[in-house]
């Protein structure tokens, strides 16, 4: 899922610099997206994955 942020970011700094604006905003938007659901599966990811000793 990172991977496909920063495609996103990559087409909107690119799309950016060529002058689509419109198409730069909607990329941008969706790479921040993306970003935010990584961060929040991987902070999840980190919390359950932590378990205690087995006895």
């Amino acid at each position: 899922m990172l991977g496909w942020a920063l495609t996103f970011l990559i087409i909107a700094l690119i799309a950016g610099v060529l002058g689509f604006g419109v198409v730069a905003g909607t990329a941008a938007t969706i790479a921040k997206v993306l970003f935010f659901v990584f961060l929040v599966l991987f902070v999840i990811g980190l919390l359950m994955g932590r378990r205690g000793p087995v006895v």
